[in-house]
């Protein structure tokens, strides 16, 4: 009787420590319960992140570099693996560039959900070699709202959009693919330089749409509020 009593705080302590070691073990960023697959292509794979406020994702792993656009104002502590816990600031629509390989807990700090569209960059390592140039950046002036190349990273040129009310973003082509994330809500129009029937963009904000190359349009903000939209074109 006495080896069973013994018997049982051991084995306890055995599925304790199992248990911890379970829960803090690597996850590939698919199996992140917080991130949740939205499009995947031969560009890009794209996840919409939820972490509710006070709640941590699990250490998951980013394979490739990846921008992320942040949707509503956030407080995050940034737990790297194997270096100190950053805390993190964030504004709503804020986009930033990160180099991938690493994994890492995202935490929220506040009492705002974290939320986000991530978006991996799955040609980088072929890409890497391609610097930014300094035309590369610069801020457009149209009539009623502006475009702002933040960065131009792995070939991949990430601009924000904002266009007031019934502001027109004038005749452009498309010669490559690109990618819209809403960071409000959307209603816009494109004119087709070729005559064909205009088309319609009605995105919420957190919403994402594959847009292929060939186009060449005008893009008007149709609706009554402002008009907000990261859009990376992969050359």
């Amino acid at each position: 009787m006495r080896h069973r009593l013994i018997f049982l705080p051991l084995l306890w302590a055995a599925v304790s420590l199992t248990a911890q070691t379970t829960s803090t073990q690597d996850v590939e960023i698919t199996a992140e319960p917080h991130h949740h697959l939205a499009l995947e292509n031969e560009f890009v794979r794209v996840f919409k992140v939820d972490v509710p406020p006070h709640a941590d994702t699990l250490m998951h792993w980013h394979r490739h570099d990846y921008v992320f656009v942040t949707l509503g104002a956030s407080e995050v502590s940034n737990d790297v693996q194997g270096k100190p816990p950053v805390t993190l600031k964030l504004q709503d629509g804020e986009t930033r560039f990160i180099s991938g390989n690493f994994a890492h807990i995202a935490r929220s700090l506040s009492d705002q959900p974290f939320r986000n569209v991530t978006i991996e960059l799955l040609q980088d390592e072929r890409n890497k070699s391609r610097s930014e140039s300094k035309n590369d950046r610069g801020v457009t002036i149209l009539q009623g709202g502006t475009r702002d190349v933040l960065f131009v990273k792995d070939g991949v040129k990430t601009t924000d959009v904002q266009l007031s009310p019934g502001a027109i973003i004038p005749w452009h082509h498309h010669a490559y693919p690109h990618l819209v994330v809403a960071v409000s809500d959307l209603e816009l129009k494109g004119d087709n330089a070729d005559g064909t029937a205009s088309s319609m963009m009605k995105l919420s904000a957190g919403d994402i749409q594959w847009v292929p190359a060939g186009a060449t349009h005008t893009v008007t903000n149709v609706a009554n509020h402002p008009a907000r939209y990261i859009a990376l074109e992969f050359q």
